[in-house]
């Protein structure tokens, strides 16, 4: 059950992970790490997108 829910969810996890990991070097004052970090959740999950198309 849990395995089949994290197989099912894990890019968005993930992504928001990642969203919060950008966040968070903002409130740090690290904009440009920021920046940089906040184009990952995007990333991660156009990739997801795109690899589970092809599965099918």
């Amino acid at each position: 059950m849990v395995k089949d829910f994290l197989y099912k969810w894990y890019p968005v996890i993930l992504a928001f992970i990642c969203l919060v990991y950008s966040v968070s070097l903002g409130y740090l004052g690290k904009v440009e790490e920021a920046q940089y970090s906040a184009h990952w959740p995007g990333t991660i999950l156009l990739f997801a997108i795109a690899i589970r198309q092809r599965r099918k």
